[in-house]
């Protein structure tokens, strides 16, 4: 963890972010973005003269926003894109070609009549957050509760994984960038 930067979570109506802010101000750090479309952070080494590649984004292919669409995750070994078990590619020729932006649809409906379940994923980055609901004062059990109750929720995340952290949040429709 570095001294001489803040961290912050944010989580109200309007949205949910990740922040920083440079609390020594004989620090230097700059945000550019490349002709690539490649977002760069650069902090000023005094003892060097010189700027260091402190952070890049997106960060390899798997990186790339919504790079395998609704329900699709990007494999970080092969870089290709899969479907979330229960899914199938929406169109199997494009995604044949290794273009997995149409990602995947179901292979049977939601009921919404009790008989739905959750699919427990591991080692999986959260969806976007674009479409989610964040309730801090419930747990994991109720959050999902909440979520078989309404039939536009999609899947449900504890909101802290820290020491058996305590928050909710659901996501409302399709799932992206995950």
């Amino acid at each position: 963890e570095l001294d001489y930067m803040v961290y912050n979570f944010t989580e109200n109506k309007e949205e949910v972010a990740y922040t920083f802010l440079m609390t020594n101000h004989s620090a230097y750090s700059r945000l550019t973005v490349a002709p690539s479309g490649i977002l760069q952070q650069f902090t000023w080494i005094s003892k060097e003269q010189d700027r260091n590649l402190f952070w890049i984004s997106p960060n390899g292919q798997c990186d790339v926003y919504r790079l395998c669409g609704p329900y699709g995750y990007c494999d970080i070994v092969t870089s290709l894109c899969n479907c979330i078990r229960g899914f199938k590619p929406r169109n199997l020729k494009a995604w044949e070609l290794r273009d997995g932006v149409s990602g995947c649809v179901r292979n049977t409906p939601l009921s919404c009549k009790g008989g739905d379940k959750f699919l427990h994923l591991k080692n999986m980055k959260l969806p976007d957050t674009t479409s989610v609901i964040v309730d801090r004062r419930i747990g994991v059990e109720e959050c999902k509760r909440r979520c078989l109750s309404n039939c536009n929720c999609t899947a449900v995340a504890n909101a802290d994984i820290r020491n058996d952290g305590f928050g909710c949040l659901m996501w409302i429709g399709e799932l992206l960038d995950i």
